[in-house]
């Protein structure tokens, strides 16, 4: 068997009650900034980070509450894979479905392409390729991996230029990396 390509795990996102206390917990204790919030499908969403290098680290989400009896704290495990790799991205996407994953579904969030599903016990996964570009988040349209590369790019570029806040990823990451070196100053 052929060595899947690399993945790394980049972030955690949990379901919360209190969002605020929550920020202000992961704040005050690892130093975390927020990067990132807004609503998207009823549910508030609040994304952290500590590296300039990475969107989010953690992300907050409303809605921990669930009938009784039921657990839900948990919303996902994501991996990284490389740079602009849509290669590898439709190589796990494959994989996945070949090893009893369920609930595909293919996601553009403009600063990543991303592939979420269940593992076989449930767990949701995601797996993401970053794009070349910074888009301010919650943000998210359909993502057809059947479409060639320079056909996602295009889209991505052309969808995101029309109805988000964006900018080149060196921008934002310097811009991050600043407020980071101002938040430990302090």
């Amino acid at each position: 068997m052929a060595a899947p390509p690399p993945a790394q795990l980049t972030h955690v996102g949990l379901y919360v009650n209190d969002v605020d206390r929550m920020v202000n917990f992961y704040s005050e204790l690892l130093g975390l900034l927020v990067i990132d919030q807004g609503d998207f499908l009823g549910r508030r969403l609040t994304f952290l980070s500590r590296r300039a290098d990475e969107h989010h680290q953690l992300v907050l989400v409303s809605g921990r509450k669930v009938p009784e009896g039921e657990i839900a704290l948990l919303s996902q495990v994501s991996f990284r894979l490389t740079d602009d790799d849509l290669t590898s991205l439709r190589w796990f996407h494959d994989k996945a479905l070949e090893l009893g994953a369920t609930g595909m579904e293919g996601r553009n969030h403009g600063n990543s392409w991303s592939i979420y599903f269940l593992d076989p016990e449930g767990n949701r996964l995601e797996l993401y390729t970053p794009t070349p570009w910074y888009v301010s988040q919650p943000w998210r349209v359909a993502l057809d991996l059947a479409d060639t590369d320079e056909v996602i790019r295009e889209k991505t570029q052309a969808l995101i230029e029309e109805t988000a806040t964006w900018s080149p990823v060196e921008t934002w990451s310097a811009s991050v990396a600043e407020r980071l070196r101002a938040a430990e100053s302090d």
